[in-house]
């Protein structure tokens, strides 16, 4: 009797240590306390800002959204605003460099004379991304981030030919030192040209992408040539003092074609006795947030897949603005 017992205690004894070993991770955290891993913190970096002059909606914009993109992801931007001068950015961004900068969204003022900022920065180690307008040493930033130009000219140039099937006699206001300006003028002309429906340039300014300038070039123009039917401007600065110049002389005949789709433009789209046939929309909210993505990735080491990135464009006028809204970007 005692030695059943006595076995009876020993399997009772392993079956006790048995069940000890195989427990799971059963009750309250604190019975299983398993180690979390520690989340990484987002490195914080200093991103800089040059783009060609604030005083233009489509920059004011474009800084706008990169500040937010850039604050959100907890790093600091430095903006500094050139106001249209070549010389004054060059400094600028050389003032960035000193502070640190280690990334650059960098807009142009001449697409020519920034090549000496964009070696001071490669020799700094900057990455330098490249927005809107595109410098002509295209191998020296890291990626180009802006709107499908050529499309742009195009654009309007087929929706001109459309408006007058007869052709007549156009006028050109451009901007030559920025490339994004260029490329548009170039591909309007280009489509104008294929179509072969008696377009005649007869007279084009140069406006320095200023608004003011734009209105007096385009007074002269319009002057002289009592028979010009419409204009094709570089951009909606540009564009606006176009119209307001041909309402001052009393030349509300006259039909312009741009390129931004800026709310400013948009808005003097819809008021009656408006001179704007259409506008190719830009977005520059996609292409901020593009860019601060790629920037990011550039400082984390990863190179985009393509070099030079292109968002597309769409053609704005009275049929359709509705669609995008006249208050704001798209």
């Amino acid at each position: 009797m005692k030695r059943r017992l006595w076995k009876a205690c020993i399997l009772i004894f392993a079956f006790s240590f048995m069940m000890m070993g195989c427990k799971k991770n059963v009750g309250t955290p604190e019975d299983n306390a398993i180690p979390k891993e520690k989340e990484e913190e987002p490195v914080a970096h200093i991103y800089g800002f040059s783009a060609i002059t604030m005083d233009n909606p489509f920059y004011k914009a474009l800084e706008g959204t990169v500040r937010n993109e850039v604050e959100m992801l907890g790093s600091t931007l430095i903006t500094e605003d050139p106001k249209g001068d070549a010389n004054t950015q060059a400094q600028q961004i050389q003032n960035m460099i000193d502070r640190g900068v280690e990334a650059i969204f960098l807009s142009p003022v001449d697409w020519e004379k920034i090549t000496p900022s964009l070696n001071s920065l490669k020799e700094a180690d900057v990455k330098i991304i490249n927005i809107d307008t595109q410098v002509k040493e295209i191998e020296a930033v890291d990626t180009y981030i802006g709107s499908d130009n050529l499309k742009a000219g195009e654009l309007c140039g087929e929706y001109m030919i459309e408006d007058f099937p007869e052709g007549g006699a156009i006028g050109i206001l451009e901007c030559q030192a920025v490339n994004s300006i260029k490329e548009r003028i170039k591909s309007f002309e280009e489509t104008i040209a294929k179509a072969d429906c008696g377009f005649e340039i007869v007279g084009r300014a140069e406006t320095d992408g200023d608004r003011e300038k734009a209105k007096e070039e385009c007074q002269k123009i319009l002057q002289a040539h009592p028979e010009l039917k419409a204009l094709m401007c570089g951009n909606d600065q540009i564009a606006l003092g176009a119209e307001q110049a041909a309402k001052e002389i009393g030349r509300n005949d006259i039909r312009i074609y741009s390129v931004d789709a800026s709310p400013q433009l948009k808005q003097a789209m819809m008021e009656e006795g408006s001179l704007i046939a259409g506008t190719v929309a830009q977005s520059p909210i996609s292409i901020g947030k593009k860019a601060v993505e790629i920037g990011q990735g550039l400082l984390n080491g990863e190179r985009p897949e393509e070099k030079e990135i292109f968002e597309d464009v769409n053609y704005i006028n009275e049929e359709n603005i509705n669609l995008f809204g006249e208050d704001g970007w798209q």
